[in-house]
């Protein structure tokens, strides 16, 4: 059994994007996930969506170090797509606990197994109080997607010039 198979997902869909959300994991606005790998321990990434907006990951780095302190909102790293660039928050208040190091080897995790393979941190410590559970993340997706869309319909479209 892969790792993939472990936890129960949650089918969602809305325009042309298309993920399966871990039911037990904690989501945060900013579209990084938590889960709880042991009691005050938690394994953090990004969403799909995240990914789909940063694009293909092309680089990663840390500021922060093992062991060291980390806060709420704290930037811990930066993270670089082919569509963006985004500082890397923290979504725990403690210490933290380690960096996936498997992907210095395979950046492409990130964006292929955003819930699994392609983790970037875990941290020891209290989750931030503003994540929510599957059902309020996937009504949080469906509002930004909303947005997106209803910005997309207003856009000037370009004209050809021949």
């Amino acid at each position: 059994m892969n790792e993939a198979s472990k936890f129960k997902k949650q089918f969602y869909k809305r325009s042309t994007f298309v993920t399966h959300l871990p039911v037990d994991y904690q989501y945060s606005p900013s579209h990084g996930w938590a889960c709880q790998i042991q009691p005050g321990i938690w394994r953090i990434g990004l969403t799909k969506f995240a990914t789909r907006m940063l694009g293909e990951m092309v680089d990663l780095g840390f500021d922060t170090c093992k062991g060291d302190a980390i806060e709420h909102g704290k930037i811990l790293g930066w993270m670089e797509g082919f569509k963006a660039i985004s500082d890397l928050y923290s979504l725990v208040e403690g210490n933290l606990e380690s960096i996936n190091q498997k992907l210095e080897g395979d950046m492409s995790q990130i964006s292929k197994q955003p819930y699994t393979e392609g983790w970037l941190y875990e941290a020891k410590g209290a989750l931030e109080q503003r994540c929510m559970n599957v059902n309020s993340y996937a009504a949080l997706l469906d509002a930004t997607i909303d947005k997106m869309l209803e910005q997309q319909e207003h856009e000037p479209e370009s004209e050809d010039t021949q």
